[in-house]
């Protein structure tokens, strides 16, 4: 019986279809250069003078401010600032580190939350 489901399924594939063909020459290109061969080098993107546009400078202070908008744990940043976060989530218990408090009450750390003006 095996040999009949042999002769029954008999497929076969065969160069047929669509395939590349071999290229002679490639041209190298080089990292940030422009499209269709162009020498021309174009600067990377989000890139201007001399520093990444995705970081702005911030300070060690900032960081940790940062860290906590990102944390969810807290609850929403967006609409309040970062101390009026800071005790709605001490309110509700849930202990968010009294470090970020001092650094707000001091006033020395910016009071606006991460996403301001971004969302």
């Amino acid at each position: 019986m095996a040999s009949d489901m042999k002769g029954f399924f008999r497929q076969q594939k065969k160069k047929a279809g669509i395939t590349k063909p071999a290229s002679s020459k490639k041209t190298p290109r080089s990292k940030g250069s422009a499209s269709c061969g162009s020498d021309v080098v174009q600067p990377p993107a989000l890139v201007s003078h001399g520093s990444f546009d995705l970081r702005d400078e911030y300070d060690d202070k900032e960081d940790v401010l940062r860290q906590f908008d990102m944390n969810m744990a807290y609850g929403p940043c967006l609409g309040m600032n970062r101390l009026d976060r800071w005790k709605r989530a001490n309110a509700l218990g849930l202990q968010p580190p009294e470090e970020i408090e001092r650094l707000l009450r001091a006033g020395k750390a910016n009071s606006e939350c991460l996403w301001d003006g971004r969302v």
